[in-house]
């Protein structure tokens, strides 16, 4: 009979490290793993965010809606200011991708076609889908002609039907028979870019204002925050109305458009602000800060090279949770026709044209400018947690 020693007993753990090698000094056990030790800030940061699955698919989806915004005259199929009298109020035709004939199946696209159809109580028109007819598609379809990035001029579109002169509306037309499609595509492209460059304008404010409070302190500070809290105190939509009516109504819709997002970037960088005023004043006292000051560093590195850095996180999250506020506002101000105006096309444009019963009765899917506003900012929300917890130093 045998006798064996249990795995966990006293003798066998001698054991185990009597036969553990020896390891020289100034070598490096190979049992150990470095491989994390060796990342960089930017690659721990991108390791802990793809675990964050929620955060992942928001950035799978505002990436899809930055590349619409993109090549928004690439997926537009139709002109989004093309007038169609005939096809007004058209509802939405589905997309198949299969066609199945007496000769078999085949991958080709097509829609149904419209059958209009006259209501006996109210003699109103009203389209139905006809599945009689069928109106084929064609991918890179040439029609009419945009210009790519603002400069390249060209025709070719994403898909359109073989025969320009057939309809092709994936989400219904408007009052005006104007694809929504099409117009919800431009309307991404504005919306977005009035997100971004306002974000913009309020990080480059706040953290310049705010982290000139925090670090020099004093007068300057104390005014700072006067004005921080006078901005705050004031009510957001009043203001937002008042400065957007002041607005000069032979503007263009280009200088439309900046001075919108100027007036959102001129109120939004006071919270910004007062989240890195405080991480300054919190740093202010840290040993490598007064190190570095000793060490003859300037103001100017002092700030950027040891002081930002310690609460990237703070900035990422306020930046990427300010993009989602900024597209609300831009659509409140649109919305109540204090905003961007048409021809211009934007989520808060499109929404205007959705404020009467017939809109909730017979045509829901001019609503649709809502349901991308809450897909946007969801998924902006959810990218902003995932890069909080990723750019957390002390997160597990």
């Amino acid at each position: 009979m045998t006798l064996t020693t249990p795995a966990n007993s006293p003798d066998a753990r001698i054991g185990q490290v009597r036969d553990t090698p020896e390891v020289a000094v100034g070598e490096i056990d190979p049992r150990i793993d470095l491989t994390h030790g060796t990342e960089s800030q930017w690659q721990l940061i991108r390791r802990r965010f793809s675990k964050h699955r929620l955060a992942v698919v928001s950035l799978w989806i505002l990436s899809l809606f930055v590349f619409v915004a993109i090549f928004a005259g690439f997926v537009a199929p139709n002109d989004p200011g093309n007038v169609k009298a005939r096809y007004t109020y058209a509802p939405p035709q589905a997309l198949h991708f299969i066609d199945k004939t007496d000769e078999g199946w085949s991958f080709r696209p097509y829609v149904y076609g419209y059958t209009v159809e006259i209501e006996p109580e109210a003699l109103r028109r009203t389209f139905v889908i006809d599945e009689d007819k069928k109106i084929y598609l064609t991918f890179f379809k040439r029609s009419w002609e945009y210009k790519l990035f603002g400069l390249i001029p060209t025709d070719i579109h994403l898909i359109g039907p073989e025969r320009s002169r057939d309809p092709f509306y994936l989400f219904g037309a408007d009052r005006l028979g104007r694809d929504m499609f099409s117009r919800l595509v431009y309307g991404t492209q504005i919306s977005l870019s009035v997100g971004l460059v306002g974000v913009i304008m309020s990080l480059v404010l706040g953290v310049i204002i705010g982290g000139a409070a925090g670090y020099f302190g004093g007068w300057f500070d104390a005014v700072t925050q006067r004005a921080i809290e006078f901005l705050r105190s004031l009510p957001t939509i009043p203001l937002w109305m008042g400065l957007a009516a002041a607005m000069p109504s032979d503007w263009s819709p280009l200088q439309t458009y900046f001075a919108i997002t100027l007036i959102l970037s001129f109120l939004g960088w006071t919270e910004l602000a007062r989240v890195v005023r405080g991480r300054f004043l919190a740093l202010n006292g840290e040993d490598y800060v007064a190190a570095a000051r000793y060490d003859g560093c300037s103001h100017l590195r002092v700030i950027v090279r040891h002081m930002v850095p310690a609460f990237t996180s703070h900035i990422i999250t306020a930046a990427s949770l300010a993009v989602p506020a900024m597209i609300l506002a831009e659509t409140a101000l649109s919305f109540l026709g204090l905003g961007l105006q048409a021809p211009v096309i934007s989520w808060g444009v499109l929404l205007q044209e959705a404020q009467n019963i017939r809109t909730l009765a017979t045509a829901p899917w001019l609503l649709l400018p809502g349901a991308a506003i809450v897909i946007a900012v969801l998924a902006m929300n959810f990218i902003g947690d995932g890069l909080r917890d990723a750019a957390d130093p002390y997160a597990k």
